[in-house]
């Protein structure tokens, strides 16, 4: 079977990663690059023996797939484009500033049988595996994702900057509606919230309170569950866990077994894989669509 040829649009400081993990992967041709930024892309070019396309349109020739890691708003054009053309996508979350377009780029995907994945890249951290694998029903959730100031996406809030991983993460395990939700934020260094608080209600009963913020002076991704039988803590950065159980009329700890690996690596081996067999990715446009919809709506609760 011939290798398949992947490319990356954007190779800024997460395009770059990108370019890293599929110049590595043995199973693909890391054919091409594109970047506005032409001193950018003759640096990554060069670093990889590349010749950064002229043109998206060029760059549509080189590839069968790619990574979009462009800034939100140009998702819409850049990922209708490439679809338009047969290609199988990779794109950085938010998958577009808006709804509408993510419904459309999710329809135009299913309709043409093309790949359509989100970089929700904590769905490939291997600490959450360690969670489903011990999860039955979850009753509370608490996420904490916190951060010192980017210098990179500030053109969206915290919500669909970083609450987004946890949101999508949270509809994933819960898998029930949302009956209700509370969310308070405040800008303190960009137009958009720097730091955001959550409060949903499922129809399941589970509640989950969701804290973001980049404007803390450390770094921390961590997820707590609580269920009727135990209380997982596990901790995204450090791919570390706990799990608590009530045996014998006392509480015990034991440490979650973690298989260390580089989420960004398993998500492109995973992307690799969906396009060169059809298999559906593990979030596809449509998932994508609906944490999107629901980071929206919390943004919109907190600028009333």
């Amino acid at each position: 079977m011939k290798a398949l040829r992947v490319g990356v649009v954007g190779v800024g400081h997460i395009g770059s990663n990108h370019a890293r993990l599929y110049a590595e992967l043995p199973s693909v041709q890391f054919t091409s690059i594109y970047d506005l930024d032409l001193i950018r892309a003759n640096t990554i070019g060069k670093k990889y023996g590349l010749i950064p396309a002229k043109s998206l349109e060029q760059f549509a020739e080189m590839i069968d797939a790619a990574s979009i890691a462009t800034p939100t708003s140009t998702h819409y054009k850049v990922a209708h484009a490439l679809l338009s053309r047969g290609k199988h996508l990779l794109v950085e979350k938010p998958i577009t500033e808006n709804t509408r377009d993510a419904s459309e780029l999710a329809e135009l995907a299913a309709r043409e049988q093309l790949v359509l994945q989100v970089r929700h890249v904590e769905r490939f951290n291997p600490v959450l595996s360690a969670l489903e694998a011990r999860l039955t029903h979850p009753r509370f959730i608490e996420a904490h994702r916190l951060s010192p100031y980017p210098e990179r996406s500030t053109d969206i809030g915290v919500v669909l900057d970083l609450m987004i991983h946890d949101l999508e993460i949270i509809l994933h395990l819960v898998r029930s509606p949302v009956q209700s939700m509370e969310a308070v934020g405040v800008p303190v260094l960009s137009r958009g919230e720097d730091i955001a608080n959550a409060r949903l209600r499922f129809e399941s009963g589970c509640i989950a309170n969701i804290t973001s913020s980049r404007i803390s002076p450390e770094r921390m991704r961590k997820i707590r569950v609580f269920q009727e039988d135990a209380y997982l803590s596990l901790d995204y950065q450090n791919q570390s866990g706990e799990i608590y159980r009530r045996v014998d009329g006392r509480i015990t700890r034991d440490k979650v077994a973690v298989e260390r690996e580089e989420p960004l690596k398993r998500q492109l081996m995973s992307f690799v894989e969906c396009a060169s067999t059809g298999n559906a990715p593990r979030v596809s446009g449509f998932q994508a669509t609906a944490a999107l919809e629901l980071a929206v709506e919390i943004t919109k609760r907190i600028q009333l």
